[in-house]
């Protein structure tokens, strides 16, 4: 996945969820838009760069959208969660993920469950049963480059594993993917002191078939700014 032009800042401050500001190189100040309204552990750190997107909307209060976090130590975290799904489709669609390549219909967010849920992509191949995959964006890098989610505690994501878990009971293909946008993590692991509850639903889709997936995805430099974001290869 290309990104559109970037250009970068000095992160000062992130707050009400959907702003930062940020310092540009020749000392001005500006505000943008942060397009994730998760906690962000060790993504919004004061000092770390901000690479941001452009937009030409005139409807737009701000016109800039931070898209990848370039920390201190050197990695990058993509923050901007609408990246994730591009990514996990552009990754069905040229059939780089093994478990998922035998599925040539892909149709994004489907509704689903007796939750009123929307799955990120059904799955669809002639004689197979349909495969619902559903898409975690992956950032929270703890000690020794193990990565975890959720970074805070979620509803949300616990009501998708259990109608994940109900799909699998019925037969059908379920999966959750988790997909790692920190290039500083190494392995995965759920955050079980976040967020328990989670946990304890994750063991239990595991135990009823649903298939859990970890792929890390690179970040693609030329001279030294971010130019792409590709999904890569799977974490044990």
């Amino acid at each position: 996945m290309q990104f559109p032009p970037l250009s970068h800042g000095i992160l000062l401050r992130r707050y009400k969820r959907f702003l930062a500001d940020i310092r540009l190189p020749n000392g001005e100040e500006i505000t943008i838009h942060c397009p994730n309204t998760g906690a962000m552990t060790g993504c919004s750190n004061a000092g770390d760069t901000v690479w941001f997107s452009a937009s030409n909307n005139p409807k737009r209060k701000y016109a800039h959208t931070w898209e990848l976090t370039e920390t201190q130590s050197g990695h990058f975290i993509c923050v901007n969660i609408q990246r994730a799904n591009q990514l996990v489709a552009e990754a069905l669609q040229q059939q780089w993920i093994t478990e998922l390549a035998d599925y040539p219909q892909i149709l994004p967010e489907q509704k689903y469950g007796a939750e009123n849920s929307r799955i990120d992509f059904l799955l669809k191949s002639t004689g197979q049963p349909d495969c619902f995959v559903e898409v975690k964006s992956t950032t929270l890098l703890a000690e020794n480059g193990v990565g975890m989610f959720p970074d805070a505690q979620t509803t949300r994501g616990q009501k998708h594993l259990r109608e994940l878990t109900q799909l699998a009971k019925q037969g059908q293909c379920a999966v959750i993917l988790f997909a790692v946008l920190h290039t500083g993590i190494q392995t995965f692991e759920v955050a079980r002191h976040i967020d328990p509850k989670y946990a304890e639903l994750l063991d239990t889709a595991r135990q009823h078939g649903v298939q859990v997936l970890v792929y890390k995805a690179e970040v693609s430099l030329e001279q030294n700014r971010p130019v792409a974001l590709q999904l890569t290869h799977p974490l044990g």
